[in-house]
């Protein structure tokens, strides 16, 4: 073991995540098992911090903790070479990003829209020929026998 280890809780801190979280990283196998001190303690790198931090950061870009592992992975199996997964991964998050960007502003209109014709009830709103919203084309399939919920 080395002299400069770190403790679940030195850990934790530095990277501003909880003990439970970096236990929860291991599990996953985003962190490696760390070493054991003679009294059974987790004793980390200080890399570890660096890699909480990227596991954070990565998750406020929309990664999920399996896309984030893939990243680690690629990364510590590709390391000095061109490429470590990141470019292909963003392409993908950003036409994800783009996709879910559309359905919002889509969302977004038909909310605008339900406030400009003063829906207020939702079931009062529905019923109505001139709802706004697009379970209103469901309701009306209903009435015709088509599909319903």
């Amino acid at each position: 073991m080395t002299t400069q280890t770190l403790r679940s809780g030195q850990v934790a801190e530095a990277a501003g995540v909880n003990p439970q979280t970096l236990r929860y990283y291991e599990r996953r196998g985003l962190l490696p098992e760390p070493e054991r001190s003679n009294g059974g303690h987790r004793m980390y790198p200080p890399h570890a911090v660096t890699v909480l931090r990227v596991i954070k950061a990565a998750q406020r870009l929309g990664f999920t903790l399996d896309e984030v592992a893939e990243l680690l992975e690629a990364g510590t199996y590709r390391h000095g070479r061109g490429d470590a997964g990141l470019q292909q991964r963003a392409r993908r998050k950003i036409a994800e990003i783009d996709a879910k960007m559309a359905d919002l502003n889509v969302i977004r209109a038909s909310l605008t829209e339900a406030v400009a014709a003063g829906c207020d009830d939702l079931t009062v709103c529905a019923s109505s020929p001139a709802c706004p919203l697009p379970f209103a084309d469901l309701i009306e399939e209903g009435r015709h026998g088509g599909p319903c919920c």
